[in-house]
């Protein structure tokens, strides 16, 4: 049975992470106010977040490995206190370097906080509750992100641009004081983490971690299927759907909202779907991302604006990736060792951040070479321009379909060799489609 105290330490570690992801999607929906407050073009405010993003993968790894010497409550006070600091600096800023840098900060402080809350589970809860309670967790994300969409942004208009990133700090504020009071490492009596441990000993470990291609697998899993609702949320789903689809902030503050209720209704199932299909986690990670290339293709291959009905299709998509991509923390968890755990699930995490920066960074270049050639001559985020420039995203989700098609084979080579066979699709449908029948025939 599991422990209050246990119930308490995850409480408080998806607390921290919600307080994280409402920092880290905070400048989604700033981007009109920030390219007038800043004097920027598309390009350098989608550096800001490209920026930021970039400091969050190139730590991850790091983050990974520290978490596993020195456990998750110093990592996440640490993450939490550097995020307070990088909305004080952009509540203050009014130029682009010191926005720059508060974005830095509150990447460098994201990066230190899923990783850590997510090694707290495994540690805390039996085996069979870590499915579930891993997409619980992702879930808690997405509440963090509806505070960013619908309070944060409240704020923003009624008050003014510091006011409100002022009041993010203050959130990080509690979070510090949360965790150091009340978070713990590990339940009384399980092994300490390993702080002494040495240079050589933690190459060890992060080759092993990379070498385990389920590992790998989880990588490719989280860069396919999460990148899409990231750039959606943190940069260019705001203006795609004000300025080229020509909705009112209302209407966009309620697509917002239902991205994330989306993805709070998809968490439970996924969990659910993974503890009974171990075998089939691959295949749902694929199915995800086709479900987003067409939901993509669907909407920008309209030749004028889109309904709203199909725009809130495309929103439900983009929000069942956010659960998907939890998937690959998964993998990470059966195919390493407890003592890895951090370290696989760093490697993991890297995905999905390193396929958003690209994406919308390329996008923001895209989006200013059209309008400065003169191919978009209605305006900067016209729709014509997002049509072009979005689909930069297919790219990236068909070559993350081809690395976890490659991947999974290795994958699928090293379980037969263990005497776990893998068997195909239509033949374990055949079979359950037989099974369900033969219970309908017993009286």
């Amino acid at each position: 049975m599991t422990s209050p105290r246990a119930w308490l330490i995850w409480i408080v570690g998806v607390f921290a992470y919600l307080v994280a992801v409402s920092q880290r999607t905070s400048f989604g929906v700033v981007g009109l106010e920030a390219t007038a407050r800043f004097h920027a073009s598309a390009a350098e405010i989608s550096f800001f977040t490209v920026l930021q993003l970039l400091v969050y993968a190139a730590l991850q790894i790091p983050v990974g490995v520290l978490v596993d010497r020195f456990g998750s409550r110093a990592m996440i006070a640490g993450g939490a206190l550097l995020m307070g600091l990088g909305q004080l600096q952009l509540a203050f800023t009014a130029n682009v370097p010191g926005g720059v840098l508060g974005r830095v900060l509150v990447g460098a402080g994201d990066a230190m906080t899923f990783v850590s809350v997510i090694r707290l589970v495994p540690l805390w809860f039996a085996p069979a509750r870590v499915p579930l309670l891993t997409q619980l967790t992702g879930m808690s994300g997405q509440l963090g992100q509806l505070f960013s969409v619908v309070p944060f942004a409240l704020i923003l208009h009624a008050a003014g641009w510091t006011p409100a990133f002022l009041t993010l700090a203050a959130m990080a504020a509690l979070a510090v004081v949360l965790v150091v009071v009340l978070l713990q490492d590990a339940p009384p009596g399980h092994p300490a983490p390993e702080s002494s441990q040495g240079l050589r000993s933690t190459g060890v470990s992060l080759s092993s971690a990379w070498r385990q291609p389920g590992t790998r697998l989880g990588l490719w899993s989280h860069f396919t299927v999460q990148f899409s609702g990231t750039v959606f949320a943190m940069t260019w789903g705001y203006p795609f759907l004000i300025s080229a689809q020509g909705l009112d902030t209302a209407t966009v503050s309620a697509l917002m909202a239902l991205y994330v209720a989306a993805a709070i209704a998809a968490g439970p199932l996924m969990g659910s779907f993974v503890a009974r299909h171990p075998l089939r986690r691959s295949t749902m990670v694929l199915l995800i991302s086709a479900a987003t290339a067409a939901a993509w293709a669907a909407v920008l291959l309209q030749p004028s604006r889109s309904p709203l009905w199909l725009l809130a299709g495309l929103v439900v998509v983009l929000a069942i990736g956010g659960p998907g991509s939890m998937i690959g923390f998964d993998f990470a968890r059966t195919f390493n060792p407890a003592h890895r755990i951090g370290t696989a699930t760093g490697i993991v995490n890297v995905g999905g951040f390193i396929a958003a920066l690209v994406s919308i960074f390329l996008i923001g270049l895209a989006l200013d070479a059209l309008h400065l050639g003169g191919f978009s001559p209605e305006g900067l985020y016209s729709l014509g321009a997002f049509r072009i420039a979005l689909s930069v995203q297919f790219l990236v989700l068909a070559g993350g379909a081809a690395a976890i098609l490659i991947t999974r084979r290795k994958v699928r080579r090293q379980m037969a060799a263990q005497g776990v066979i893998v068997p195909p699709l239509l033949r374990t449908l055949v079979q359950q489609r037989r099974l369900v029948a033969e219970r309908r025939r017993t009286p």
